[in-house]
């Protein structure tokens, strides 16, 4: 009911106020989202053509504001995560640069406020020069990013930085075992990549990432540098790749792609003198989408298939702060599908899963009270079911469950001490607003 309230106490205030980029635009939040961050194809070539289309002069600000509450289905007292379970908190605030710099360069730049943990810092930034030729029956798109996350950069709502769920719950448990382009490198890497979009179906792009220092340092801003374990550190560049191919029709539209990194990341971020381990991710989405006022329809898809390969954190014995892998090399894999509808942008449903597998290995995924595996091994899966009612476009009221079918390598009893994958399942209540 307190998010309710706070909802409505807001929607006086924003209704006649549209985010950045609608403001730059002249245009509804509709024309680009299908409900937000999720991209509708005039929003791909928004953001392809370097956020930079405007009729309008304006400053390109606008804000965000999430408060939640989560409900787990049994806590542990003594763990911190559950601390707030059951209370409503401010879990985010950010702020937004978005839209259009100058000439062909705009940028999308989040600074957030994390409420949870009382920290703010520099969120996804995606920095672009993009031109757009138009002669007779040829369309062609083409540009360069400066980004902070792998896959930022990306158009299609199937791959990680803007996957589904677009949010969730803080302070919730979640599986202990992720793909590195899966969010591990978010906010501490510089990324350089270059694109084309050939007759709206071909996409390509192809790009470097490394440690955000020196003059990149900006892009991780807020990040623990200095404690090991505190954030990733690359050795060198680091290739990126995103290949797609796209075809639009009447209110349909559908993607077929595949996108992957190849990263040399040493075990203690404070020491870049030492071997490092090597993580090879290959990955294959897929989008579908039938868009009108009335009826709107999406559905993505991914599979992640990483190889990881313990050069130096397996013969070193361990370096830094930390796990030990038992195995010299593992695999984990990860695939996540989601469809969603929504009746006149308003009334939503989205049914999700999720599911991640991957070798035994004990050294990296070894007991541990109520986060680890008593089998030493990764695999976990689920299902999401959520309810959104938008009263405007820029906020969003929001009702989020999730049930673990199995929860870091077992169904029942998998933290060795009683507790079952059930255990963690969640209930998360969203206000979400944009101004």
């Amino acid at each position: 009911m307190f998010l309710v309230a706070v909802v409505l106490s807001l929607i006086g205030r924003t209704a006649q106020a549209v985010p950045a980029f609608a403001r730059q635009t002249g245009l509804a939040c509709v024309a680009c989202h299908v409900s937000f961050p999720e991209l509708t194809p005039f929003g791909r070539f928004f953001k392809l053509t370097g956020y930079t289309l405007t009729n309008k002069k304006t400053i390109p600000l606008a804000a965000m504001l999430q408060f939640s509450q989560t409900n787990t289905r049994t806590i542990d007292n003594n763990d911190y995560d559950f601390v707030r379970n059951g209370g409503v908190a401010l879990q985010q605030a950010s702020i937004f640069y978005a839209g259009r710099i100058a000439g062909p360069v705009g940028a999308f730049a989040q600074w957030t406020y994390d409420g949870i943990a009382h920290h703010s810092g520099i969120d996804n930034t995606d920095i672009r020069a993009a031109g757009h030729f138009t002669q007779g029956d040829i369309d062609f798109i083409y540009g360069m990013t400066l980004n902070n996350n792998p896959t930022v950069s990306d158009v299609w709502n199937s791959t990680p930085a803007f996957g589904y769920p677009y949010a969730s719950s803080s302070v919730s448990l979640t599986p202990m075992a992720s793909t590195l382009i899966d969010g591990g490198l978010a906010q501490q890497v510089a990324g350089a990549t270059a694109y084309v979009f050939w007759q709206r179906s071909i996409y390509a792009e192809i790009g470097l990432y490394r440690t955000a220092d020196q003059m990149f340092s900006f892009l991780r801003t807020g990040q623990d540098i200095t404690s090991p374990g505190g954030v990733a550190r690359l050795s060198g560049n680091n290739p990126y790749w995103r290949l797609a191919y796209n075809a639009e029709w009447g209110p349909h539209s559908i993607m077929f792609g595949t996108y992957g990194l190849i990263a040399d990341k040493y075990p203690d971020n404070t020491i870049p003198v030492s071997p490092t381990d090597r993580f090879t991710d290959i990955a294959f989405d897929t989008q579908y989408q039938y868009l009108t006022y009335t009826h709107s329809i999406t559905a993505q898809a991914t599979w992640i298939h990483e190889k990881q390969s313990w050069d130096a954190s397996f013969a070193s014995g361990g370096i830094g702060a930390g796990p030990t892998p038992t195995n010299a090399s593992d695999t984990l894999n990860t695939f996540k599908a989601k469809a969603s509808y929504y009746y006149h942008r308003k009334y939503g449903a989205t049914l999700a899963y999720f599911q991640t597998t991957g070798s035994t290995d004990p050294g990296l995924y070894g007991p541990a009270p109520v986060t680890g595996s008593a089998n030493g091994t990764p695999n976990s899966n689920g299902i999401t079911l959520e309810a959104d009612y938008l009263p405007i476009p820029q906020v969003k009221v929001a009702v989020q469950y999730t049930w673990f079918l199995r929860f870091n390598g077992a169904r029942y009893n998998y933290d060795g001490n009683g507790r079952n994958a059930s255990d963690n399942n969640t209930l998360y209540l969203l206000a979400w607003i944009m101004f």
